[in-house]
């Protein structure tokens, strides 16, 4: 067998939880890459008056449903979870708690294979004959009544679910059972406590996302009745249990990516963690909590009665109390801080701007008499980009930065992830912050054409200039991994001075096994020990 055949099989039958997270890093990019590519497809169309990019005015529509189909698809379910339940947690978190593998090596590469498979499935829709053209959210009745394949759909979400509960499980025995002698539970990676939890939300909310598309798979094709109202089904059945699941998917990417930022502000501040415990027993687990009980407010103007309005917009606003207790604790670890302001650390630092300005316009989304105003518009659109899409995407990209010597052995070139970065930091506030104001003003959202509205031109012309510019921050970002990775300056064991375990008793990269000898820990030992360097 030559040397190219045995390195092509050691990937495709490998078990090593690093390479599988690599690939999990390979996937996630391949679908952020068309998530992108059908981002500026819309950015595009809008940027006139008129059918642009989609043709004429009796198809555009169709066109441009399957351009917001497979953005929200490939972004949410194929990229963001994906890359920080299955990357990030993958590589790291054995190496966090000082295990040799996960519990289940084995069931861990049926998972990425899981994932590749629903990618492929999903680009598939491209190429049929009926290409899915319902969005991310599949909502009936229109994905029962289209002549598009709604099963294209059905199976990617039953592949990708399969995927994160076998993750899921896995790495929840591996934290329990597999963590280093001495290790304690006060003595975990904020990152860790956020994946688990994340991990946790998983379990319990996946199924009930699989029940409601299965349902919308039977209504369609074997002629059940669940969302038809004319036969006694109710079409708000399939909003709320596919919210039930989907509101809480925001903190199943929101918890991993705080949890990463929370280890590159660590590292490069060398600072403990602020008031950890509150952050990870009130904050963490406080969202993990709350996280179920905030559906419906995006039901709100669906038809229901007030009272649920009320109780809805109160448990939504709750919600922000453990988020703060986080946001608090991540500027305290900044606090007199001897900050190292590298690509990792300016990714981490925008992602508190991002939040900020996330967190303030999602509270009159929260509010009864504000929200029915402002649901469906733009102003929806920009918030939830700016308090999940961008800021997930950036935390992402801070991590791959931080932890890119430990992968790969090099250094990456810091002036080049810089330039990135600042086109980047400016093209997403240039594509987002139009939004705001004309969402205000009544721009709906998901509206291919806006005519009615031409007031708004210029605010899209904007909006599509800032996406190109984040077009080009994100193609050097990409161009600087690849290139730092095959020919960048070689790295030290441990270059960002870091006290966390997989910096401080592991090589970089690590090889099998991970740990060159066993790990033992004593009881005063934590991953932010930096006051005792």
């Amino acid at each position: 067998m030559s040397a190219a055949q045995s390195s092509w099989k050691e990937w495709v039958f490998t078990t090593d939880h690093k390479r599988i997270g690599v690939m999990y890093l390979v996937g996630s990019l391949a679908a952020f890459a068309v998530a992108g590519t059908m981002a500026l497809l819309i950015r595009i169309e809008q940027s006139q008056l008129g059918p642009n990019l989609v043709g004429d005015a009796f198809t555009g529509g169709d066109t441009y449903n399957t351009w917001l189909y497979f953005h929200g698809a490939a972004m949410i379910l194929a990229f963001l979870i994906p890359g920080l339940t299955g990357y990030f947690a993958n590589y790291f978190i054995p190496l966090m708690i000082g295990a040799n593998d996960v519990a289940f090596p084995r069931i861990n590469a049926f998972s990425v294979w899981l994932f590749f498979v629903a990618i492929v499935l999903a680009l598939a829709g491209f190429v049929i004959p009926d290409t899915p053209d319902i969005m991310w959210t599949g909502y009936p009745p229109y994905s029962v009544m289209t002549s598009a394949n709604t099963s294209f759909y059905v199976f990617t979400v039953h592949l990708l679910g399969f995927s994160s509960i076998l993750g899921a499980v896995n790495f929840l025995v591996t934290v329990v059972y597999m963590r280093a002698p001495g290790m304690g539970w006060n003595q975990l990676n904020v990152f860790v406590w956020t994946t688990v939890a994340a991990f946790v939300i998983q379990l319990i909310f996946i199924p009930v996302l699989a029940a409601a598309v299965t349902m919308l798979l039977f209504d369609k094709y074997l002629g059940t009745h669940f969302f038809d109202p004319a036969a006694g089904g109710d079409v708000l059945l399939y909003q709320n249990l596919f919210w039930f699941y989907s509101h809480p998917a925001v903190y199943v990417i929101f918890l991993p990516a705080m949890g990463v930022l929370f280890e590159v502000i660590a590292g490069m501040a060398k600072n403990r963690i602020f008031n950890y415990k509150a952050c990870v027993y009130g904050g963490v687990w406080g969202i993990t909590l709350l996280a179920g009980e905030v559906w419906v407010h995006h039901l709100y103007v669906a038809g229901m009665p007030d009272w649920i309005r009320v109780g809805q917009m109160v448990s939504t606003l709750l919600i922000s109390v453990p988020v703060g207790l986080m946001v608090m604790s991540m500027w305290g670890t900044l606090y007199r801080g001897a900050i190292t302001y590298n690509t990792a650390m300016l990714y981490a630092g925008s992602c508190l701007f991002l939040v900020l300005i996330g967190g303030l316009t999602g509270i009159p989304l929260a509010m009864t008499s504000m929200t029915v105003h402002l649901s469906e518009t733009a102003f929806v659109h920009a918030h939830f980009h700016y308090v999940m899409a961008i800021f997930a995407t950036f935390a992402i990209f801070s991590g791959v930065y931080y932890w890119f010597p430990k992968i790969s052995g090099r250094m990456p070139n810091e002036k080049m992830g810089k330039l990135g970065f600042l086109i980047n930091f400016v093209g997403v506030n240039v594509t987002f912050w139009p939004l705001f104001i004309i969402g205000i003003q009544g721009m709906p959202r998901r509206y291919w054409d806006y005519q009615m509205f031409p007031q708004f031109e210029g605010y899209h012309q904007i909006a599509f200039y800032g996406a190109v510019i984040v077009a080009v921050g994100m193609a050097i970002t990409i161009l600087n991994w690849l290139f730092s990775a095959i020919g960048g300056e070689k790295a030290p064991e441990n270059p960002w001075n870091s006290a966390s375990l997989e910096w401080t008793h592991c090589p970089s990269p690590p090889g099998p096994g991970n740990f060159p000898k066993d790990v033992e820990l004593t009881a005063d030992w934590t991953p932010y020990n930096y006051d005792k360097r």
